[in-house]
């Protein structure tokens, strides 16, 4: 990929998304295969006044080698000065960036799926105790590889693939505006007109149906619907995962009632969950059905006793650059963004008034998939128990 480009998304990343501030420690995620984007972001970091910027390559290759080679006491295993890393960047008011898509699709299938469900390391738990109690700002941006590239077309060579997927990125970032800042600003202000309306409704529950799908997500009393940009509980701004086109809030995780059809696959750590339906009863998920790999979907609902309740309800209209585009990107950072989705696993505390914060989902895991299509009917019942139409075809109805 040419330097501008590279330039252009470490830019929008470093300042817009993440908003990385003078005298910051930033820790940046990538996978190997996304080192070029990585090593933009960090001297795009640099110049911005960070004072270390610590790159961390995962390698999946090596994880499935843990998952079939190593010993039952290796899964999960970390040793304390990785969690401690997480800790500090946390208490120090540090910054993420993540770097997303998967560049070794498939290679998890066929594992174990409880093995999977036992290796959680500490860090990630760290990490996630960092976003719930909003201690970090931080930010995600799709990185193309080849490997993901043919999973996203097939029908073409690998060049081809793989430069019509940079394109394809390049577009949904709205890095090819000559102002992509201000060009996210515009959006934002739209998704700032849905929370708006959304809220004064004071819903109770959000109602989905359409083919397989009929389901009451009952919202906490105090839930706010939240989206576009973020606040740092010290008040700093940022804009989590570019894209965003989404709104969302915390579900009550106890009244959860009815069942669910995946209307996109659902990549989850090298393994694509294909044709799934999740069916939950008084709030827990109760039984997966899927075409292939039901089996890892669930495992990670197994993972705790919050795993396999909601911690997240997101609606997405139709006026986002993602789901025109017609393409399933097997990446939950693109995917969730052409369509409504929830999240299985931990909620946010920031999102609900102190009286609620201990009822938020609690969970070592956060596993989005999406639900939405034009075919979906969504609807919301405020606390008098009215019914108001929410999304047609992508519509907002309000």
């Amino acid at each position: 990929m040419e330097n501008g480009t590279l330039e252009r998304m470490a830019d929008l990343v470093v300042e817009f998304g993440a908003n990385v501030q003078p005298g910051q420690r930033v820790h940046v995620g990538a996978s190997v295969g996304q080192e070029e984007l990585a090593r933009a972001i960090a001297a795009r970091c640099y110049r911005a006044g960070a004072v270390f910027v610590n790159v961390v390559y995962s390698d999946p290759w090596v994880q499935r080698a843990r998952l079939d080679e190593a010993v039952d006491e290796a899964l999960g295993h970390e040793p304390g000065w990785v969690v401690q890393m997480m800790r500090e960047l946390g208490e120090e008011r540090g910054a993420t960036i993540g770097l997303s898509g998967p560049v070794a699709p498939g290679l998890l299938d066929g594992a174990d799926p409880d093995r999977i469900r036992r290796d959680v390391p500490p860090g990630r738990r760290e990490a996630i105790e960092n976003l719930r109690g909003a201690r970090l700002n931080w930010s995600a941006i799709p990185c193309p590889s080849p490997g993901w590239a043919a999973l996203v077309h097939p029908d073409l060579d690998a060049d081809e693939a793989l430069a019509k997927l940079w394109d394809q990125v390049v577009h949904i970032c709205r890095v090819d505006e000559a102002d992509p800042v201000a060009a996210w600003g515009e959006r934002m202000e739209q998704i700032e007109q849905a929370k708006a309306a959304l809220n004064e409704l004071e819903l109770d529950a959000v109602h989905l149906r359409g083919p397989g799908t009929d389901l009451e997500i009952g919202l906490l009393p105090t839930s706010k619907w939240m989206g576009g940009h973020l606040t740092t509980h010290y008040g700093l701004v940022h804009h989590p995962n570019l894209p965003t086109e989404e709104v969302f809030a915390v579900p009550d995780p106890e009244r959860v009632q009815g069942t669910v059809r995946a209307s996109k696959p659902l990549q989850l750590d090298g393994s694509i969950v294909r044709d799934f339906t999740v069916h939950f009863d008084r709030g827990r998920v109760v039984r997966i059905d899927a075409a292939a790999n039901g089996g890892v979907l669930k495992a990670y609902a197994d993972r705790d006793d919050g795993a396999g309740r909601l911690g997240e309800i997101a609606l997405v209209d139709g006026r986002g650059r993602v789901g025109p585009l017609q393409t399933v990107f097997y990446d939950t950072l693109i995917d969730e963004n052409a369509a409504s989705h929830m999240a299985l696993g931990q909620g946010f505390d920031w999102a609900v008034s102190a009286e609620d914060v201990e009822r938020v989902n609690r969970s070592q895991i956060h596993v989005d998939f999406m639900f939405g299509s034009d075919e979906v009917e969504i609807d919301g019942v405020t606390r008098a128990g009215e019914r108001v139409p929410l999304l047609r075809e992508g519509a907002w109805q309000i």
